[in-house]
């Protein structure tokens, strides 16, 4: 019995030598982003933005689609994007069956589509398949090469829902200017980015921001330590973007609150730094996703902006981000 029991234990003290010691995979010291980011995503599958009248007839709507469904297959065949659907539609009958996904759950939606006069069979379907926009990149792991951007999930514009992403990629981009921020509205960072400069795949668009894998050389890039959620404090602290052309600086602020109960709005913060409240106006969109560094230790991402008040904004996490990445 004491033979058996001492095995057990050497087994346990195994196991325990082998686990992380904080659970999870990610690496303690990350790539610092901060840099502008093009941002293109495309869907998993076509998503219902919004209806259209046939003959003074909301086809659509009556059939049973709601906005923010995303048609997956026409008469069970798979729906890649906008042409697909359409190629899909045109070879077959007038009754056609939809296969959507809505709120999660598998739908099916038929519709008799109405044959215009130029012969054309019409859905009275807004659709959208791809979205494009400006954010900023938090960190790279410099083990996995898992990149994390934004600090939030992307959203489709006119639904307001998650956009269900099949694939998507991130590209090297250039500020050109801004709309400064004012109280009651958020400005914004404008940028030219290059489509030949591709810097990753997206592969996730989650609650915490999306992710995927980098693809340039960062054999060159400095890291930076990851800083737990007991290491923040209130205080002096810097965001770290861009505000000319591809220069990444430190911008002051002061963290007011820290918050471990929500998901997603973690540190809230105001910008102190003159140099910054005097070219943006506060916190605008596509700053989403700069770093937030205090003690030389990264520990979040600058993920939404308080319209009331533009100078103050909220945080993620940084381990959030990187747990979510780490999926």
């Amino acid at each position: 019995v004491m033979k058996f029991k001492n095995k057990l234990q050497l087994f346990l003290l195994a196991l325990l030598l082998i686990i992380p010691v904080n659970g999870f995979a990610y690496s303690d010291y990350v790539i610092s982003g901060g840099n502008t980011i093009g941002i293109e995503v495309n869907s998993k599958g076509v998503m219902v933005v919004g209806f259209y009248k046939i003959d003074d007839r909301n086809v659509a709507k009556d059939a049973g689609f709601s906005i923010g469904d995303v048609i997956l297959k026409v008469n069970d065949m798979e729906v890649d994007n906008i042409n697909s659907m359409v190629n899909l539609i045109e070879s077959s009958s007038e009754k056609t069956d939809f296969t959507v996904l809505r709120n999660g759950k598998m739908k099916k939606v038929t519709m008799e589509l109405v044959r215009g006069n130029d012969g054309v069979l019409k859905t009275g379907l807004y659709v959208k398949d791809r979205i494009n926009g400006i954010g900023t990149l938090t960190y790279i792991d410099p083990e996995s090469k898992t990149f994390g951007a934004l600090g939030h999930e992307i959203l489709e514009s006119t639904t307001i829902s998650k956009f269900e992403i099949k694939d998507g990629k991130i590209y090297d981009a250039t500020v050109s200017g801004f709309v400064k921020s004012r109280n009651g509205k958020a400005g914004e960072k404008n940028a030219i980015y290059d489509k030949g400069n591709v810097e990753g795949i997206i592969t996730e668009n989650e609650i915490a921001g999306i992710f995927g894998k980098y693809s340039k050389d960062i054999s060159k890039m400095n890291v930076i330590e990851v800083g737990k959620i007991n290491d923040i404090t209130t205080g002096k602290a810097y965001i770290r973007t861009v505000i000319n052309n591809d220069e990444v600086e430190d911008f002051e602020i002061n963290i007011i609150n820290i918050d471990t109960n929500n998901k997603t709005k973690n540190i809230l913060f105001e910008i102190t730094d003159k140099k910054l409240l005097d070219k943006t106006g506060g916190i605008v969109q596509g700053m989403s996703g700069s770093p937030i560094i205090q003690n030389n230790k990264i520990i979040g991402a600058v993920n939404y902006v308080i319209v009331n008040d533009t100078t103050k904004g909220y945080g993620i996490f940084i381990t959030t981000m990187l747990e979510e990445g780490d999926k």
